[in-house]
Formats: structure tokens, sequence, C-alpha cells
């Protein structure tokens, strides 16, 4: 298995055994279209397919890993530990991120500056304002771990068969062929006004987008193409009609909030087309069609 370098809010680690137990046993290319910090992805260690992201920094970071490992890390080890240092940084990489055209070397700067600032921020939380100004706090941690050398490494060799997107995630109606697997974890659905994960990205994703989302699952299962859905239950009503799908409820721990009474256990929905009998899960009477 094959860890992720970054930490992310929403990430999957705490549910990996949930998801991949609804995967299909065999599948050729692999599609995640909202990357992330990419647990799921990683886990997985695919040969081929591709991964996707609206944030660009984000993007960029995992084109870093692939291409240019050794630089990353050497970059890496000129970081220092001190809240002045830390606002410094911040303020070099939201002054990178307003630049076009940025060079090779500054590309690796950007890509270095985000692994220390998510290493070292308050919680580990990444959070953008609505400029797409990277904002977080200063997170007073005794010894964090911003090289991540082994794991820049696995990840690189993961990266190498993987296509890195920086677009819509109806990209993947175009990429995915039959007998692929896409799984799809995209900003939820909020269940009240407070608890929203859009909030962490300066772009949101609305309840139109949420019905765009829909669709392309109903024309990639039309498709034969596997696909798992990672939301929040009030998406159900969007699928519960249409037949195809089977649906799933489980509880996730939030670790990452700018909240502490926000953290905890929530529920969360897995939606999947995959049938029962080719899942790699073989048991599954929790749930409902």
């Amino acid at each position: 298995m094959v860890e992720p370098i970054l930490k992310w809010a929403g990430g999957k680690r705490q549910l990996l055994s949930e998801i991949t137990a609804l995967f299909p046993t065999t599948y050729e290319a692999y599609h995640e279209p909202f990357v992330g910090g990419g647990a799921v992805f990683f886990d997985q260690d695919p040969d081929d397919g591709t991964i996707n992201d609206l944030n660009t920094r984000l993007t960029t970071f995992y084109e870093i890993v692939r291409y240019q490992p050794d630089a990353l890390i050497d970059e890496n080890k000129t970081h220092e530990h001190t809240e002045e240092y830390y606002y410094n940084a911040r303020s070099e990489f939201n002054a990178l991120f307003s630049q076009s055209n940025l060079t090779r070397d500054e590309r690796v700067r950007e890509a270095s500056l985000l692994l220390y600032l998510n290493r070292t921020c308050f919680n580990g939380l990444y959070r953008e304002n609505s400029d797409g100004e990277f904002n977080v706090s200063f997170g007073r941690y005794s010894n964090p771990d911003w090289v991540q050398e082994q794991r820049i490494r696995k990840a690189s060799r993961v990266l190498q068969g993987t296509a890195v997107f920086n677009t819509d995630f109806s990209y993947v109606v175009d990429e995915a062929s039959s007998g692929d697997l896409v799984y799809f974890d995209p900003p939820y659905e909020p269940v009240s006004k407070t608890a929203d994960f859009n909030s962490y990205q300066a772009e949101g994703f609305d309840r139109e987008d949420q019905r765009r989302l829909r669709d392309v699952v109903v024309e990639l299962t039309e498709m034969d193409v596997s696909v798992i859905l990672s939301n929040s239950p009030p998406v159900t009503e969007l699928y519960e009609d249409h037949g195809m799908f089977s649906i799933r409820y489980v509880d996730a721990t939030r670790a990452i909030n700018s909240d502490a009474s926000s953290r905890g256990e929530v529920s969360e929905v897995l939606i999947t087309n995959v049938p029962a009998e080719a899942q790699r899960r073989k048991t599954l009477s929790d749930f409902t069609e």
C-alpha cells in the first residue's frame, strides 16, 4: 500500500476498506476525477488511468512528484520550522500562484511550499479564501515531517502510468472505457448550513453540479464503466429512482475540521453500479436498493 503524501479535508483513509470492498474484483484503468489527497488512488496503485482536480496547485504538485521527485525532495530539505518562516512561506506560496508561466524551478518551489504548508499548518487544513489564497494559520507541531522522501518516491512510481488533469470532472466520459473503474469523491452536499466542506476551496460545488455529476454517472453506467461515488445523504434522492445503483450508509470520522466541535462521526453514503456478485465484498445485506 502506498501512503498519500498530503493531508486533505474529506480524505478517505478511514473509509478505505468500505470503499474498496465495493470495487469490482477486476477492472482495467482506474480514474479519480476528484483526487484530493489521493488516499484511494494510492491505495489502488493502478498501472493505468487518470486523476483530476480543479485545484491547480494540487495537480501541479502531482506533476512535480511524477516527473521531478529528486528536485522536490531536495527543495523540501531547505525549509525551517519557525512561525516567522511559515508566514513568509505562505506569502511566497500565494505570490507564486498569482503569477503565470512559472519556470521549472518555480513550479518545484511551489510544490514544495504546498507540502511544507500542508504539514505545518493548523490541523493540516487546506483552505482557500474567495480569492484563491491559502490562508491557514501556523500549526504548533513538535517535529513535523515535510520532506516525506519515501512517500514521494513511492508516489512518483505510482504516478508514472497516470495522466493528470486539471479540468471539469466530466472529462472522464472521454477517458474511460468499458471495463474501467471510476471513483468519484466530490465536494459533499452539506447536511446542514454549518457542515459545508466546499469552504476548503475557492470554487464551490452546488446542487446543479451534483445533478451534472449524476448525469455523468448514468452515462458511464451505460458505457459499462464501474462507478463508486462517495457523498452525503442528501444526494441519494438524485440516484434512488434510476434503478441502476445500490446505496450504502456508513460513518466516517472527520479528522480535519477547523471547528473542533464539528469533528467526529458523520453519516456518508457510498453509491455504486457494481453488481453485488462482482464486488470484492460478498455480503451486502445492509445495502438499500
